[in-house]
């Protein structure tokens, strides 16, 4: 079973170039609000409204699926979803993520839930591989998870600076810039050219300072999207849903 440690460098889908990688709402919010059900709820949907007059933390995002693995202290890591549905090793493109969430980071990610006093948790990460791209994975590939995000029980998601501090131990999306957006960051986002980026953009996350909630916001680059609507063709509707 692979690690999470080192990542490998990322395919470029229809290019055949390489760039090197490495593998991040309030409690009030409706979306975190329903995690809690019997059946986990998808991760929430991420903005693409800019946001200029906030402290950001910028990670980057790593092209690959979202997938939910629900916590608590008696039953371990239990109940495992995409963004849409419950997930087991029988699905045929993201069954190994359930196994490689146990084996390489479930017990340790336990012990720090424990040791932060969390009766339940909801973990979110990100599964990809080196030809993972826009949510299709090659069944050959070596896969990988990455923690992006954790939602304690009636905490909703942490903020930003608060999950570095706890997770900084583990694989999370690597941290690219802290301070304000402008218009230089989105640039160089877009062209590719921001430092440790992978190929897909960034995560701009900061907390509401009135809710103390964490919000958040994506920056795609310009290649990634290109690739896109080529993968998509005259699908506007699933070009539109995947951007």
């Amino acid at each position: 079973m692979p690690s999470t440690g080192t990542a490998p460098q990322m395919w470029r889908p229809g290019l055949g170039g390489r760039r090197a990688a490495r593998p991040g709402i309030g409690r009030d919010d409706p979306a975190v609000r329903f995690l809690w059900k019997k059946k986990v709820k998808s991760y929430p949907s991420i903005d693409r409204k800019f946001v200029f007059d906030r402290t950001l933390v910028v990670f980057d995002k790593l092209d690959g699926s979202n997938i939910r693995a629900e916590w608590n202290r008696k039953r371990g890591f239990y109940k495992f979803g995409t963004r849409t549905r419950l997930l087991d090793e029988s699905d045929p493109m993201l069954g190994g993520a359930k196994p490689l969430i146990l084996d390489t980071v479930g017990e340790e990610l336990g012990r720090c839930f424990k040791n932060n006093r969390w009766e339940r948790a909801v973990a979110f990460f990100e599964y990809w591989g080196e030809k993972s791209f826009a949510g299709t994975h090659d069944p050959h590939d070596t896969h990988y998870v990455t923690l992006i995000d954790v939602a304690p029980y009636k905490q909703g998601m942490l903020t930003p600076h608060k999950f570095i501090n706890i997770f900084s131990g583990f694989d999370t999306p690597r941290v690219l810039h802290v301070g304000e957006l402008s218009a230089d960051l989105i640039d160089r986002v877009k062209d590719g050219s921001l430092e440790g980026m992978t190929y897909e953009g960034v995560v701009c996350k900061y907390e509401h300072p009135k809710l103390k909630s964490s919000e958040m916001f994506k920056i795609k680059s310009r290649a990634w999207l290109a690739d896109l609507r080529k993968m998509c063709g005259t699908n506007d509707a699933l070009f539109r849903r995947l951007a």
